[in-house]
């Protein structure tokens, strides 16, 4: 299910993020969560609040203990990728302009505040990069999933937005990481 933060209340902060998500489980049991861009700051809050099964990061910022979003761009050594279109360039036309006419502006709290976490759950975690992402190229990718979390990323074809653009091939590696744990029943 795919979870609408409160990313246009300017009091809701990463606690009012990972409530909204914990909010939209609710009882459900082999969770896993996938955080996507910016949900790679949110994704792992929820990891404490619920059992989770697995963390799935999908083109997504790894944010550090205590980390302002403003700062993680420094802190990473990320610099833009220069191309204008880094988000919808490889979506369909009629799809990405009908993501484009949705898009919210973040005015929430949360960009200003430390990331809260102490430390990176105990929850199994698997990064996954786009070859083709304008955002946050490939090689930058790696090397920030690795010094984040210690951790090679997996690695599939396309842009920023393969929900949008390879929703097959995005969910048929998702459904294969969920298969790998012991824990979940994908009968």
């Amino acid at each position: 299910m795919a979870v609408d933060l409160p990313i246009d209340d300017r009091l809701a902060g990463w606690g009012e993020y990972a409530d909204t998500v914990v909010h939209a489980v609710g009882d459900r049991r082999e969770v896993v969560v996938v955080g996507h861009s910016l949900g790679g700051f949110t994704a792992p809050l929820v990891c404490g609040r619920i059992p989770v099964d697995l963390l799935v990061l999908v083109a997504a910022m790894i944010p550090a203990p205590g980390e302002l979003f403003s700062d993680w761009w420094t802190n990473t050594g990320y610099e833009s990728s220069g191309p204008d279109d880094v988000f919808y360039y490889d979506v369909p036309p009629a799809l990405a302009a009908e993501a484009s006419r949705r898009e919210r502006d973040e005015a929430s709290a949360a960009l200003q505040q430390p990331w809260p976490l102490e430390s990176w759950p105990d929850t199994p975690t698997r990064y996954l990069l786009c070859r083709d992402d304008r955002m946050f190229p490939a090689e930058w990718a790696r090397r920030h999933a690795r010094e984040r979390l210690g951790i090679e990323p997996d690695e599939i074809d396309g842009g920023h937005y393969p929900a949008l653009a390879r929703p097959r091939q995005l969910v048929d590696r998702l459904v294969a990481y969920a298969a790998e744990l012991p824990s979940v029943n994908l009968s």
